[in-house]
């Protein structure tokens, strides 16, 4: 019998997904349930499983664009399994990961440049020892690929003289899911009004809340008390304080949220992915530290779903983690606001007249001014700041044991 296995639907509104990767060849034998490859959407790359086991025949190659619904591949399940034939799937993976590794890329065929070894001229030599360029560089139309004092006068030194190192090149194409970001980017900047403002937190306060009880928080919950749940509840709380900041353009029409889905901005394998933690302002900090722990391992590993990945009504992005000390974060829509975090550097600060040094990291938050005044978004930023410098009161209610769930 002869299974057609066709492209099944990601999630609603998606219409069609890319071969991303085959993890398998043409023949090969394939179990049931199996990866057999990765297709990308626009919002998330997923695995493709076998639907049944038998020899696999791909209709498909890697890049083509398949709608949801249509036939990528034909598995006979009447085959006999081979002896001795196993999934083919790790070699496959692994021969890829060979493919990537640190030796530099070759140019394409017909764009290497291809010199003659010919021999200047006397007069030759002399012109192009005068600029400092190697024969080696110059091709000859003499003779047998002779250099002639001609062709030393229009040899030009480029910029930077190769010096032997590798010079190759690769074209690769952006996957679905990198484009579809790209898209939403560059829409987001031609299509808002957006603004950035910016201000610094000094984060000595919660160094110390982490360094007192980030060992017993973890002992008890298995999860590291991080930067993200205190900035998570800092915003939740902001965001109750100046709710347009919740908000969204949909035409003519504000829509207002009394909940805050929170969207993670996290790099995975496949590029910027931005899973959302759901009514993040009923969470505890151990809720927050759990479930961005959990999201950031599904982007990681790529099993992230579309439904993990749809919605948000604001976005937390942390450059920090990379070196960033400041940047202008651009809006992540139909959403109309997004913090940025950054590297927290020891500065010095003035306090009570006196100038010490502090943890400080700067703050940005880049919004939408059609639907939020200058009056909410600084507002919201100094809610922030306030939280953050004071979160044993605003945010723990004085109580921080009981806050960490000790």
């Amino acid at each position: 019998m002869i299974l057609e296995m066709k492209v099944p639907s990601p999630g609603e509104s998606i219409t069609e997904v890319e071969i991303a990767t085959w993890l398998v060849q043409d023949g090969d034998y394939v179990e049931k349930d199996q990866a057999i490859a990765e297709v990308d959407s626009d919002k998330a790359t997923l695995e493709l499983p076998a639907e049944a086991s038998g020899i696999i025949t791909l209709k498909a190659e890697e890049g083509d664009a398949v709608a949801v619904g249509a036939v990528v591949c034909l598995i006979d399940t009447s085959a006999a399994k081979p002896e001795g034939d196993a999934p083919k799937t790790e070699a496959k993976v692994e021969e890829k990961k060979q493919d990537t590794g640190t030796s530099a890329p070759k140019a394409p065929a017909e764009t290497q440049k291809t010199y003659a070894s010919g021999t200047p001229s006397p007069a030759a030599r002399k012109i192009l020892e005068e600029k400092n360029i190697q024969p080696s560089d110059v091709v000859g139309t003499g003779k047998a690929g002779r250099i002639t004092t001609e062709d030393a006068a229009n040899a030009v030194p480029s910029m930077g003289t190769p010096t032997g190192g590798n010079r190759g090149s690769e074209r690769t194409k952006l996957s679905m899911l990198r484009r579809k970001v790209a898209e939403r980017l560059v829409a987001a900047k031609n299509e808002t009004a957006m603004l950035t403002t910016f201000n610094e937190v000094d984060m000595t306060a919660i160094y110390d809340l982490r360094n007192q009880y980030k060992d017993e928080f973890k002992n008890k919950h298995g999860v590291g008390l991080g930067f993200m749940s205190f900035f998570t509840k800092a915003v939740t709380r902001a965001l109750e304080l100046y709710p347009d900041v919740n908000s969204m353009m949909d035409g003519d029409y504000k829509v207002g949220y009394d909940f805050a889905d929170i969207s993670i901005a996290v790099s995975g394998p496949k590029g910027l992915m931005v899973p959302v933690v759901r009514n993040a302002e009923n969470l505890t900090f151990r809720g927050v530290e759990a479930e961005i722990k959990r999201l950031a391992l599904r982007a990681r590993d790529g099993q992230i779903t579309v439904d993990e990945m749809t919605g948000g009504t604001f976005t937390i992005t942390n450059g920090g983690v990379f070196g960033s000390m400041l940047s202008t974060p651009i809006i992540n829509p139909p959403q109309s606001g997004i913090l940025g975090m950054h590297n927290i550097v020891e500065r010095p600060v003035v306090k009570n007249g006196q100038i010490v040094i502090a943890p400080v990291m700067f703050v940005a938050l880049s919004y939408d001014h059609r639907i939020i005044d200058g009056r909410e978004s600084v507002g919201f930023l100094v809610a922030v700041k306030e939280a953050l410098e004071n979160p044993a009161e605003l945010l723990m209610d004085n109580n921080p044991k009981k806050a960490l769930e000790l």
